[in-house]
Parts: C-alpha cells; sequence; structure tokens
C-alpha cells in the first residue's frame, strides 16, 4: 500500500505504519477499511472484558433501564449503591414460605354481582331463553329407573355416597333422555272415522287410496295357492320377510324393495319358520327335523336331535332357538356355539301352541286341558300354571311390554291376563268364532285370525290392555289364517292364509322411530357384522331367565342366611358372633402392618383352637353316651315277676 503525504504533515514511515489500522482521509471526512485476513487480527486467546451484569436481589425491584443509565458514563459510587439497599438488623429472622401447603387452598368462589348483565349474543341480542330448556318431570320419570323410595336401612356412609352418586348419574341420564326425545319427530298413526263412522267398517281399499303412494306399496297380495298354507315372520329390523308354506314353498325377500333374496323348495313340509339373529339366517321347521339356511338358500345345518317340530320362537338377546315337538318336549338351541341348552318334558302331549314373553324371555306354553305353562331353561318344571279356558287352548300371545298375555280356546272365549305376579283375568269376550291366531303390536293392538276374518282391537295406550268391546278394523280374506305378526316399526299386519301372503295396513300399530344401535332397517353389511359381533359380546346367560328381571338386581336375603346356617354347622362355631379382635397401637415400630396382622391371626388361631377343642369334647361325650350299655337284655319270663 502506497502512503500519501498531506501538507504540513510528516511523512510515516513503514515501520510506523506496521501494525496500526489504516486510515485514508478524503476531504474532511474519515472512513475506516477492514483489514486483510490474516493480518491485524488480535490472538484468539485474547478475550475481551465485557462488563457483567450484577444479579438481582429479592428486594431489589426490577427496574427498566431510562436513557440516563443507557447512556455511557462512569461509573457510580459505590457507597450510594450500599444506601439503597434495605437495612437488615441481625436479630431480625425471614422465614421462607413452604411450597407444602399445610392447610387446603380452595378455589374461591367468585362474587355474585347484585345486577347481573344479561348474557348477549355476537349479534348483540339478548336470549330470551337463557339456560337449558326445562324438562317436564313426568316425561324424566319415564327414563328413570332407580326406585328412590327403597334406601338400605342402615348403610354405610362409603355405600351411601356410591348409592347417591349413582341416583344423580341416573337422574342426568333420565332428563338428557327426556330432552332428546324432542329430536324425535315422527309420530304414531292414527285412524279416525267421519261423525261417528265405524273404524271397523273402513276396508283396506279406502286406507290405499287416503295415504300418500310409499304407504300404499305396503298393502300387497302375494296368489301363493299352490303351495299354501303359509306361515310367516319378520326380521327383528321390519326390513326382510320370510315364509314358508306346508307343499315345501321356502323363500325370503326385502318386502319394502320386494326384492326376492332366496326362494326354494324342500319338497317337505314346512310347518313354521324363523329369522335368527340377523336376516342372514333362516330356521326352518320341516317335517322331520330342524334345518338352518342362509340368506341364498343354502342349507347349513341340519340338526337331527330337534325333530319333528312344531313351532318355532327365537330369543335374540340369549341367542336361543326355543323348539316344541309333537313328542311333548321343549328343547333351547344356543345358536352361537350351535349346543342344545336343555330339553324339558312338559308331560302335556302334543305342543302347538308357543309364544314367548319379550320382556322376560319366558315361553308360553298352550296344552289340550285349557292350562298355559311358562318355562325357563334353568329350571326343569315351569314356573307358573294359569287355568285359562275349560277347553283346549288355541292361541297364545304376550305384549311387548310383559304385562298382558291374550288367550283363545275352544270355548270360544278370547281373555286377556294381568302377568304382574297375579295372573288374573282382566277382560273377556265370546267370539262367535274361535281364534286360532293372535298377535300384539308394539302399541298394544290386538289382532286375531277367525277362519278367514282378521279382527283388531286397540286400547286407550301401549301400557293398556286393549278393549275388546269393539273391534278398530276388520279385514276378510281369500283363505284361511294360518300366521299372524306384525311388522316392527311399520304400520303393517302381515297375515299368513291357505291363498298365500297379505300385507294389511293397520295405522298406529308400531313404533314410529327406533333405535339405529339397536335395530337400524337401513344399516348396511359392514353395520350388521358390526352389531353381531356387539350382540355377542353383550350375550345373557340361559341361567338368568326368570319371571321377574328385576330380582337379579336384588340380594337373595333368603338363599344369604341359608348360606350362613350351613357356615356354622359346617365350622361348628359362627365367626361372625364375635367382633373381630383389634390390637392397640404400640410404640418404638411395633406397630408395624407385618406385626398388626401377626397378632390378629395369632388371636384368631387360639380361637378357632379353643372352638375346635369344645366341639370335639362334645363329640366324644356324645359317642360315650351311645357306648354306654342299657342293661340286661329283657326276657319273655320278666312278665311272671312280681
Amino acid at each position: 500500500m502506497r502512503a500519501r503525504g498531506l501538507p504540513g504533515v510528516p511523512k510515516p514511515t513503514v515501520g510506523q505504519l506496521r501494525g496500526v489500522c489504516t486510515w485514508i482521509v478524503v476531504g474532511v471526512g474519515w472512513m475506516e477499511t477492514a483489514p486483510k485476513p490474516g493480518r491485524d487480527v488480535p490472538p484468539k486467546n485474547v478475550k475481551f472484558q465485557s462488563k457483567k451484569k450484577k444479579p438481582r436481589r429479592y428486594w431489589e425491584e426490577e427496574t427498566t433501564p431510562t436513557a440516563a443509565a443507557a447512556s455511557p458514563g462512569p461509573p457510580g459510587n459505590k457507597k450510594r449503591n450500599r444506601e439503597l439497599r434495605p437495612q437488615r438488623s441481625k436479630k431480625a429472622y425471614i422465614p421462607k414460605k413452604s411450597r407444602i401447603s399445610k392447610k387446603p387452598q380452595l378455589p374461591k368462589k367468585p362474587r355474585e354481582r347484585r345486577n347481573p348483565e344479561p348474557e348477549r349474543s355476537l349479534s348483540g341480542a339478548q336470549d330470551p331463553f337463557p339456560g337449558p330448556a326445562p324438562v317436564p318431570l313426568e316425561l324424566a320419570q319415564k327414563f328413570c329407573r332407580i326406585d328412590k323410595s327403597k334406601k338400605l336401612p342402615h348403610s354405610k356412609s362409603k355405600t351411601r355416597s356410591r348409592l347417591e352418586v349413582a341416583e344423580a348419574e341416573e337422574e342426568e341420564i333420565s332428563v338428557k333422555a327426556a330432552r332428546s326425545e324432542l329430536l324425535l319427530a315422527e309420530e304414531p298413526g292414527f285412524l279416525e272415522g267421519e261423525d261417528g263412522e265405524d273404524t271397523a267398517k273402513i276396508r283396506q281399499a279406502d286406507i290405499v287410496e287416503a295415504v300418500d303412494i310409499a304407504s300404499a306399496a305396503k298393502h300387497f297380495d302375494l296368489n301363493l295357492r299352490q303351495f299354501g298354507p303359509y306361515r310367516l315372520n319378520y326380521s327383528r329390523t321390519g326390513r326382510h320377510l320370510a315364509f314358508g308354506g306346508r307343499r315345501g314353498h321356502v323363500a325370503a325377500l326385502d318386502w319394502v324393495t320386494k326384492k326376492l333374496m332366496c326362494e326354494i323348495n324342500v319338497m317337505e313340509a314346512v310347518r313354521d319358520i324363523r329369522f335368527l339373529h340377523s336376516e342372514a339366517l333362516l330356521a326352518v321347521a320341516q317335517n322331520r327335523w330342524l334345518h338352518i339356511y342362509d340368506n341364498q338358500g343354502i342349507e347349513l345345518h341340519c340338526i337331527r336331535r330337534c325333530d319333528r317340530i312344531t313351532r318355532l320362537e327365537f330369543l335374540p338377546f340369549h341367542f336361543l332357538l326355543a323348539t316344541a315337538s309333537e313328542t311333548g318336549f321343549l328343547t333351547y338351541l344356543d345358536v352361537s356355539v350351535g349346543k342344545i341348552v336343555a330339553a324339558l318334558n312338559a308331560r302335556a302331549g302334543r305342543l302347538d301352541v308357543m309364544t314367548q314373553n319379550p320382556y322376560n324371555a319366558v315361553i308360553h306354553l298352550g296344552h289340550s286341558n285349557g292350562t298355559v305353562s311358562l318355562w325357563s331353561p334353568a329350571v326343569k318344571e315351569p314356573l307358573a300354571k294359569i287355568l285359562c279356558h275349560r277347553g283346549g287352548v288355541r292361541a297364545v300371545a304376550v305384549d311387548s311390554t310383559g304385562t298382558h298375555m291374550a288367550t283363545s280356546g275352544l270355548d270360544h272365549q278370547l281373555k286377556i291376563f294381568d302377568l304382574r305376579g297375579t295372573f288374573q283375568p282382566l277382560s273377556a269376550r265370546t267370539l262367535p268364532q274361535g281364534a286360532g291366531h293372535l298377535a300384539f303390536s308394539q302399541r298394544g293392538l290386538l289382532a286375531a285370525g277367525m277362519s278367514d276374518v282378521v279382527n283388531i282391537w286397540a286400547g286407550p295406550g301401549k301400557a293398556s290392555p286393549p278393549s275388546l268391546e269393539q273391534p278398530y278394523l276388520t279385514h276378510r280374506l281369500s283363505g284361511h289364517v294360518h300366521g299372524l305378526q306384525f311388522c316392527p316399526f311399520e304400520d303393517v299386519l302381515g297375515v299368513g292364509h291357505s291363498g298365500g301372503i297379505t300385507s294389511m295396513l293397520v295405522p298406529g300399530a308400531a313404533e314410529p322411530n327406533f333405535d339405529g344401535l339397536e335395530s337400524n332397517p337401513y344399516r348396511s353389511r359392514k353395520q350388521r357384522q358390526e352389531w353381531e359381533v356387539k350382540a355377542l359380546l353383550e350375550k345373557v346367560p340361559a341361567e338368568l331367565i326368570c319371571l321377574d328381571p328385576r330380582a337379579l338386581a336384588e340380594v337373595d336375603v333368603i338363599s344369604l342366611e341359608q348360606e350362613k346356617k350351613e357356615r356354622i354347622e359346617r365350622l361348628g362355631y359362627d365367626p361372625e358372633a364375635k367382633a373381630p379382635f383389634q390390637p392397640k397401637p404400640k410404640q418404638k415400630g411395633r406397630s408395624s402392618t407385618a406385626s398388626l396382622v401377626k397378632r390378629k391371626r395369632k388371636v384368631m388361631d387360639e380361637e378357632h383352637r379353643e372352638k375346635v377343642r369344645q366341639s370335639l369334647e362334645q363329640q366324644a361325650q356324645k359317642q360315650e353316651k351311645k357306648a354306654m350299655p342299657l342293661g340286661p337284655r329283657p326276657s319273655a319270663l320278666d312278665r311272671f315277676v312280681r
């Protein structure tokens, strides 16, 4: 680099320029040039001394740097800094705050304003109905399952608190269920006559003309005189229909879309037909044995242990297929594992009248001596017997709530019984012709098939029995009735007769809303498979079938006392007669858990030895009394001794 001299300034030498930053003067300003790499760079071991930030004490307040403090200047006086610190006396002692608080810190409740301002929405408008919607008490009690009137007389505090929590949860769930009932938009149908017109005189053609097109399509007739008479059955979802003729004709279809699933001829008499847990499996009671088919008409099983079957009933929550035979046996078949759970002999001859109680899964059998017997697979004898008619029983039906049973007999009597423990008849009616088939709908309508006429009676409500004074609807068929069943979730009555199948429109017969997680008519194949897995996991054991299912949640006091008595006889003493030993606490580490358990065990063993010793002494005394001689043997000559 060449140094250029200025006037009046001595020219520096080369030695003076080494190690010094180079400055170039241009006019009056100075411009600093960056040093070249490798030259005039300070060594690495040289550390620049920077002013360390003094740590702030807990008694000092954090202040923001002012302009005066930020500006560089000479360091302040140390004495002045010392004066700013608080003077601590040597005797003063400031305790440190403990991290663990001794008293529980309760959250402070916010103060309630005397005149709270009404809550407003984003638009600024005030809500005219603040808070959750009120629920009527009657509607909430409809969904409540806990009886608060029954309380334990001497319950522990822990048990009482658990019961209170369970009651609170049940009350909250019932309120939610009552509030969600508003979302059920569908309402049950009804049929009313004009100006006091009798609804029994209204024909099916008039109903079809009055309803919409979709409902009118649900009324149809299948002319199948070649293979009749027919028995029919609807699936639990109400979407599929299966029917079988006496001459071997078996078919299954989606009756809403009229799409045929399968149609076969088994070349044998068909006495009854039932869907199993889903529409994919079908049970057919043929002349000799019981056969299982799929929805394509392929035979899957032939159960020869169930022979000469006359009637079939399927219990969906237990996966049990109940069969009644000509030999008088009631057989329960578990379709989930393929085993026979129970085979009960009714000892009443041929069984051709059978139905189930949907409430408790008890099977009702009608006999030729006028009685109806109630059966469970857990008991070999009937749970109850009801004398219903003077002649033989022709048909039996039980409503969906399990409170009423309708029976018809050879004496042309139609009776309705109360099943809530009394088993007494509530109403009776004499029919011109005895009813051979009976069926209850989901909303309590009763249908009776008499020869080629179907009569339907309605009641004031779902839980009330139907009134037998005046029929609700009447319809005449083209053949004698051989099967009746109401379609679930549809106002339709399916009738199987000697001329085929007839689908009748019955307004107000079914529940208008369905549970999509339980019985969904619109479910897909994947949803059906998932539902089957869930239903199998929740299967109810057959041993739990009884007359009153609510008794399963109660304590069996009689059995408890019997077990206590047997335990006392087995041990020779009552272990609960004396209060358990509670050791006193000791000091110096002698009250550890192990030592307390050891002392309790020692006292219990001593008491047990003493009681066993006493029982052995009593047994020895009894044996000695038995072994003592009773004296000389009496002789026949003792009568002459004076």
